[in-house]
């Protein structure tokens, strides 16, 4: 913000308003930019404001914007890819660890009164355990580099990795999803949300993992299809770490 107004902008900082207020605040500023980071950024919004000429999302991805009413209206759409890599990447493996050593249930029962030091040692570890990587992006690279620490193999799949850029990484390249589903011991998806890719860790994934493996999603709730993951943790002993939800 400060460096905002020292290149003279005027800057009204309101990261807590969205849907009516934001629309609201739109028509009483009526700003040449817009800057979000997940905020719903609707086509009542884009219209409220006549002067409005870019909306930039804080963060990768433009899924929580009306991109089609924004072109509408001439007004441009930018990212920020990869300027959060490295913090969802740790993120990730903060709920490979916790999935694995449980830490979360053992402080509730810790909070509750119980130890259950031996209940709660009995993780499996990660050296040695394949990780499958969906998604070789910013983020997916990063998750990728932090794996070597921790003696993870990886197995990757993304649209654009080929074995070339495969070797460089490091990795192994899959055909496919679910290539990397049947061999993963943990699988973390780093994808966009395109219509393409909405719903693609269904049904049929879950049940390729191995039985007990981890599922980790920081990506976008719309990939996965909720409902199966919900069937795969009660019928199949799969953990899940998960820091988005669809909607």
């Amino acid at each position: 913000r400060m460096r905002l107004q020292e290149a003279g902008m005027a800057v009204h900082a309101l990261p807590g308003l969205s849907d009516q207020a934001l629309a609201e605040a739109q028509a009483e500023h009526d700003p040449d930019v817009l800057v979000v980071r997940s905020t719903q950024v609707r086509a009542g919004h884009v219209a409220a404001a006549p002067g409005l000429q870019l909306i930039v999302r804080a963060g990768a991805g433009v899924n929580t914007i009306d991109v089609a009413a924004a072109s509408a209206r001439g007004v441009f759409v930018a990212n920020c890819p990869g300027m959060n890599a490295v913090a969802v990447a740790e993120l990730c493996f903060g709920h490979i660890l916790n999935a694995d050593r449980r830490i979360a249930d053992n402080v509730l029962a810790l909070r509750a009164g119980q130890w259950r030091k031996k209940h709660f040692s009995a993780a499996r570890g990660l050296k040695g355990r394949q990780l499958g990587v969906l998604g070789c992006g910013s983020i997916g690279r990063a998750v990728i580099q932090r794996a070597r620490a921790f003696e993870m193999p990886v197995l990757a799949w993304s649209p654009s990795l080929d074995a070339a850029r495969a070797a460089d990484l490091g990795v192994e390249r899959a055909d496919s999803p679910l290539d990397v589903a049947r061999r993963a011991d943990v699988l973390t998806v780093h994808l966009a949300l395109t219509p393409a890719t909405r719903g693609l860790i269904d049904e049929a994934l879950f049940a390729a993992l191995p039985e007990g493996a981890i599922f980790i999603n920081t990506s976008r709730g719309e990939l996965v299809d909720e409902a199966a993951l919900g069937r795969a943790v009660q019928g199949r002993g799969l953990r899940a770490g998960l820091d988005v939800f669809a909607g």
